[in-house]
């Protein structure tokens, strides 16, 4: 789990804000694999930064659909919700299963999880990993034992791992990025920050982050 190399001066840096349990995020990240295939002459660095939606959960998570009813109120509003993030999963090739989540986990340990998998590939690859064991499979990302579960699977050590958990291993480093992202304005996510110039607040169509790297390369080159 060796630190990632500075990127060289002709990669682009795309920095993705975003949690693991927010659906939109999800989806932004089928749109921004979208907008990569637009511009496949422009190299990339993916990195993946913290955010929390619920930072006040409790490390063992709360029953979700209490969460959901104490957040919105009304269940005809949630299951509304859940139906129209269905319909639009389904677009980008995900098929969200919101009846099998049964804890909505604080995910701090997710985020560590994500932070020890250093190189972009392997930490992109955890981060599918996290959405579709969430969202797709319904597993308590708040139990450790899943997320290194998930690691394991993604190539990462899992005896290294079980030991770091139950330390605090990075959380503060962790929480000074969240509240990074909160210091520059970030207060919704999905966030994409491009060549650390463009921002780019919610899920937007793959042309729109296309057009935000291609913008950002040419005043690189130039």
């Amino acid at each position: 789990m060796a630190d990632t190399p500075f990127p060289t001066p002709q990669t682009l840096t795309i920095d993705v804000v975003s949690d693991v349990v927010c659906p939109w995020c999800f989806v932004g990240k089928r749109r921004l694999e979208k907008a990569l295939a637009l511009t496949p002459d422009i190299a990339t660095e993916i990195r993946w930064r913290p955010y929390q939606l619920a930072p006040e959960l409790p490390p063992e998570g709360k029953p979700r659909r209490q969460y959901m009813l104490d957040k919105f109120g009304d269940p005809d509003r949630v299951r509304q919700i859940h139906e129209r993030l269905t319909g639009i999963g389904a677009e980008e090739g995900i098929a969200f299963d919101f009846d099998r989540i049964e804890v909505a986990p604080n995910t701090l340990n997710a985020h560590r999880l994500i932070l020890w998998a250093r190189s972009p590939d392997i930490q992109s690859r955890v981060v599918e990993a996290l959405f579709t064991a969430f969202f797709v499979e319904g597993r308590n990302l708040a139990d450790d034992d899943e997320l290194i579960a998930i690691g394991e699977a993604c190539g990462l050590d899992g005896t290294l791992l079980a030991e770091l958990f139950p330390t605090d291993a990075d959380v503060e480093r962790t929480r000074r990025e969240y509240a990074s992202a909160q210091r520059i304005g970030v207060t919704g996510v999905p966030f994409f920050i491009v060549a650390g110039r463009y921002g780019i607040a919610g899920a937007e169509a793959p042309e729109t982050i296309a057009g935000a790297i291609r913008q950002a390369a040419s005043e690189t080159v130039a």
